[in-house]
């Protein structure tokens, strides 16, 4: 008999889904002894701290303890990023509006974070890192940054830091003295009704949001010159966010590109640290719009370039002399040019690292050719040590499992460094040493209970689907169990692998309450390779939502002794996995019996130019696509029960998706439940209610099946 275990939905909220207390940012120091990390001290400790360890004894230090350093914040923030110098012993982060650094020396001892006192006139909470000496330096003097730094990063040789302060990017010595502006906006470009129009040094959203890309500023090798990106968003679609439970709050003013409307206008600099010579990178911005990746190495500077029809991906050289460009290597698909993490990125000797998709494999490239063999797809480049590369892949013969691999450039060799089932996606490789996270101890709490869970590959497709059981539930006693689907389904990620994450947890915790859970990895998804992805070009919903219910027939047919009822099928999913739970009622309730939907995106246009373009191309071109995706559309169809749930401040898939199709359902006669999380982004997490949410769907999934609670209760 089973418990209701409400314990699972508190902790998951207590723990952050389980992120608290783990280990992460890795860096390696260039002799490849020492590992720098950020962890938290517990597994409900959000304060991340900064550590180093030592890689062959294990021996751990405290460098940066943000309680200790900002004891007026009362622990409330932590390191949230760090950066440091080519050697890895310089390092530098931000914390509580200001700039701190630590140093090591060769045997990790007598390390302190020290605080930059950016502002001559500011009182420093701690001792400065450094005395100015006596005869002042050969940089311009000091000016004071207007706001808080973010993002600081050494150069290469530690000599300098920069670092953002508003839409400015600034440069500070090491010591902290000659800190001033080398990039900002003219005074005509600041302010207005949506804030800055133009900023220095930042990633702008589509960047940061689909394309992989977290920055927006590079340092030459020698530390004498940095590669700066220049946003303007003055044409980019306003957009108002408003808290409805608190009225006297005015509403955030954000830019945000739209499908089908204008992106910001970015464009690259060459400055010099000394803000002495600007040169602008030359390239046809009209026909290239995105910037998806540029870098910095002994070899020059080097941009990739997509277009706006992601169908064209340009990798330049950049002249440093002039900022002129030459063609280095050039990727087109009917489809998208998918953008692989890490990449471009080039070797030791110049060798270019892209990609190549060739039938169902995503290889590695060198040089324009296919370096990995056919039956690993390419993830992600992790690190490039002089001639090796480690990147992680995804074998065809095991879809479950993310390996990890390096290749040996000179011999074309390529060697797979695990082989135990399960997601092995990251890691670090410097100076010959492997450094992946199991390397470092994690304080992370440990989930309630166990996973009970089955991975199989079912149909004509050979779907990757994760049947979850209660642990009560015996097979083939003859008892038959209500179902649910639990999917995310969509192109972001992989939901059914060996690796256990909080999402197995929760399909665990709603299998206990009575249900045979399924989660189900459909076209469009990631790992199955390039053709698999490119299913769902100009239709997101019809293949991913078909396969849902051919996983769901097969594993009724294949495995009787799982008990599925399929007079009682319900899904629920967030994000695209509630844009999906919603087309499942709406479009099959045939198969679908009830539906828990959130944050879904029910009219494409709401959603950014990027990542909905990629798929359906632009609204302008494609047309048809968008109405085949419009889920507003299919309001009237709704004859089961329908529970949607949003974040009213969410500003990744805006509300008014939600609030929309409840306004046409409602206009159509159609009863539906809806919850509005109040305070809560894309990513509710506030303890109460995303504990009061697991539980709210729970009950909604009992009365709308016909469902007696496990336990006797009514």
């Amino acid at each position: 008999m089973a418990t209701d275990t409400p314990s699972l939905p508190r902790q998951l909220a207590r723990t952050r889904r389980f992120s608290l207390g783990v280990p992460g940012q890795f860096t390696l120091t260039s002799d490849g002894s020492t590992v720098l990390f950020l962890r938290s001290r517990g597994g409900t400790d959000p304060v991340d701290c900064l550590w180093a360890r030592e890689v062959t004894t294990g021996a751990e230090r405290l460098l940066a303890d943000p309680a200790a350093l900002a004891p007026e914040q009362g622990g409330r923030s932590g390191i949230g990023a760090y950066a440091t110098d080519t050697s890895g012993r310089r390092i530098a982060f931000a914390l509580a509006g200001r700039l701190w650094t630590v140093e090591l020396n060769e045997k990790n001892s007598d390390a302190t974070a020290h605080p930059l006192t950016l502002d001559p006139a500011a009182t420093p909470p701690a001792t400065l890192l450094a005395t100015p000496p006596a005869t002042p330096p050969a940089t311009p003097p000091a000016t004071p940054p207007a706001t808080p730094p973010v993002e600081p990063r050494p150069d290469p040789t530690g000599r300098r830091i920069a670092y953002r302060s508003g839409p400015t990017l600034r440069v500070v010595e090491w010591d902290g003295t000659g800190d001033r502006a080398v990039a900002a906006p003219e005074p005509a470009e600041l302010g207005g009704e949506f804030g800055d129009d133009v900023s220095f040094g930042a990633p702008e959203y589509v960047a940061t949001a689909s394309m992989h890309r977290n920055r927006g500023y590079w340092w030459s090798p020698d530390g004498e010159r940095l590669l700066v990106a220049r946003v303007d968003v003055s044409g980019v679609q306003g957009r108002w966010i408003a808290d409805p439970t608190d009225p006297t709050v005015r509403p955030r003013a954000v830019r945000y590109p739209a499908a089908g409307t204008p992106n910001a206008d970015v464009s690259l600099f060459l400055i010099d640290a000394d803000a002495a010579k600007r040169r602008q990178v030359a390239w046809d911005r009209a026909a290239f719009e995105y910037l998806t990746e540029a870098g910095w190495d002994e070899h020059g500077p080097f941009v990739s370039l997509q277009s706006r029809d992601q169908r064209t991906v340009h990798v330049l050289a950049v002249d440093p002399a002039d900022g002129t460009t030459t063609r280095l290597a050039e990727e087109r698909d009917d489809a998208w040019v998918q953008l692989v993490p890490g990449l471009p990125a080039r070797t030791t000797s110049g060798a270019l690292l892209t990609h190549l998709d060739r039938g169902d494999t995503r290889h590695l490239a060198v040089d324009g050719v296919p370096a990995t063999p056919a039956g690993i797809n390419l993830g992600a480049v992790l690190a490039v040590d002089g001639e090796s590369v480690l990147f992680a892949a995804v074998p065809v013969e095991d879809p479950f499992s993310t390996h990890l691999f390096r290749l040996d450039v000179p011999t074309g060799a390529t060697e797979q460094l695990t082989h135990e089932c399960g997601v092995h996606e990251d890691g670090v490789l410097r100076a010959g040493t492997l450094l992946q996270p199991a390397d470092v101890p994690s304080c992370a709490e440990k989930p309630v209970g166990e996973l009970r869970r089955s991975l199989l590959r079912v149909g004509e497709r050979s779907l990757c689907t994760a049947v979850f059981l209660p642990s009560w539930y015996e097979p083939g006693s003859g008892e038959r169990l209500p179902v649910l689907l639990d999917p995310y389904a969509g192109p972001a990620i992989q939901r059914v692998t060996e690796g256990r994450f909080w999402v197995d947890d929760v399909s665990q915790w709603f299998a206990e309450q009575g249900f045979v859970v399924l989660a189900i990895d459909g076209r469009g998804v990631p790992g199955r390779g390039p053709r698999w992805e490119r299913e769902v070009h100009l239709d997101v919903f019809g293949p991913a939502l078909q396969d849902q219910i051919d996983a769901l027939h097969a594993v009724a047919a294949e495995h009787p002794e799982f008990g599925l009822d399929l007079d009682r099928v319900a899904i629920r999913g967030w994000s695209f996995g509630g844009s999906l739970a919603e087309a499942a009622v709406l479009r099959r309730p045939d198969v679908f019996h009830a539906a828990a939907a959130g944050a879904g995106v029910t009219d494409q246009h709401l959603y950014d130019t990027h990542w909905r373009e990629r798929f359906l191309g632009h609204p302008d071109a494609e047309p048809a696509a968008y109405e085949a995706c419009d889920l507003l559309r299919d309001a009237p169809a709704l004859r089961r029960p329908l529970l949607l749930m949003h974040g009213l401040v969410d500003d990744n898939v805006y509300p008014a998706n939600t609030l929309r199709l409840s306004t046409a359902l409602l206009a159509a006669g159609r009863p539906h439940e809806f919850l509005p999380l109040t305070g809560s982004g894309h990513r509710v997490t506030d303890e109460a209610l995303a504990e009061g949410m697991l539980m709210h769907q729970l009950d909604f999934l009992h009365r709308a099946l016909g469902l007696t609670p496990r336990g006797g209760e009514a």
